[in-house]
C-alpha cells in the first residue's frame, strides 16, 4: 500500500477500521451519488449496511452519517432537504474528504455576523441549513419553535440563519451554500438576517 493510502486509513480509524469496509462505504457512497439523485430505497440500503457495520460508526463522521440516516428515515418519508442533504455529504464521502466532513467549521470562513448577536425566540423567523450536531433540522426547528419562534425557508423576512456544524471548507460549492450567500446579500443591502453558527445557536437553548 503507498504511504498515501497508508495516511488515508489512520485518519479514517487506523486499525479500528479495515480498509476493506472503508473501501466498501465509499464504493456505495460513489454508486448512490452517480445519478445526482437519492431515493428513499437507496437510503434504506445505506442504513442496513451502516447497521451491519456497527464499529465503524466508532469514527465521528461515520457516527454523524449513521445518525443522521437514521433521523431521516424515522418519520417513514425523505423529504427534498434531506436527499440534499445526504448528498452533500455522500459526495463529500465518496471523494474521500474524510477529513473535513468531521470537522468543525472555522468561524473564520463562514460569513458570521461578527460579533454573533444575542438571540431571542418568541416572534422571531429561524432558517436552518447544513448538518447539525444538535440532531436532524427537524429536532432543530422543534427546538425553536418550542420557544415561540416561526420556522421555514430562508426569506428576506428570517431573523436568523443557523450554519450546522459539520462542514466542509468548500462549503460555498455545497448546496447550502447558495443559501448562506443569499443571506449575506440581504444581510449587506440591509435586511436584518443574522448568520449564526450552530455552537452559537445551542449557548441560547434552554439546558
Amino acid at each position: 500500500m503507498m504511504a498515501g493510502a497508508d495516511e488515508f486509513y489512520t485518519r479514517v480509524g487506523g486499525d479500528r477500521i479495515g480498509s476493506r469496509q472503508i473501501d466498501e462505504l465509499i464504493g456505495i457512497a460513489r454508486g448512490l451519488v452517480a445519478d445526482s439523485q437519492i431515493n428513499q430505497a437507496e437510503v434504506e440500503f445505506l442504513q442496513k449496511w451502516l447497521g451491519a457495520n456497527l464499529h465503524i460508526s466508532d469514527q465521528p463522521v461515520v457516527r454523524v452519517l449513521y445518525k443522521r440516516v437514521d433521523e431521516m428515515l424515522s418519520d417513514g418519508v425523505l423529504d427534498d432537504d434531506e436527499k440534499t442533504e445526504l448528498l452533500d455529504t455522500l459526495n463529500q464521502f465518496s471523494n474521500r474528504e474524510i477529513d473535513g466532513l468531521g470537522e468543525v467549521l472555522k468561524s473564520t470562513s463562514l460569513p458570521l455576523n461578527d460579533p454573533e448577536p444575542p438571540l431571542t425566540f418568541a416572534g422571531q423567523r429561524y432558517c436552518f441549513t447544513g448538518t447539525f450536531n444538535f440532531g436532524c433540522r427537524k429536532e432543530c426547528e422543534s427546538a425553536v419553535e418550542g420557544l415561540g419562534a416561526e420556522v421555514g425557508s430562508l426569506t428576506q423576512k428570517t431573523n436568523v440563519l443557523v450554519i450546522g456544524i459539520y462542514a466542509t471548507d468548500s462549503w460555498k460549492h455545497s448546496s447550502f451554500g447558495n443559501k448562506i450567500m443569499k443571506a449575506v446579500d440581504w444581510r449587506d443591502k440591509g435586511f436584518p438576517i443574522s448568520i449564526v453558527s450552530e455552537p452559537h445557536w445551542k449557548r441560547y437553548l434552554p439546558v
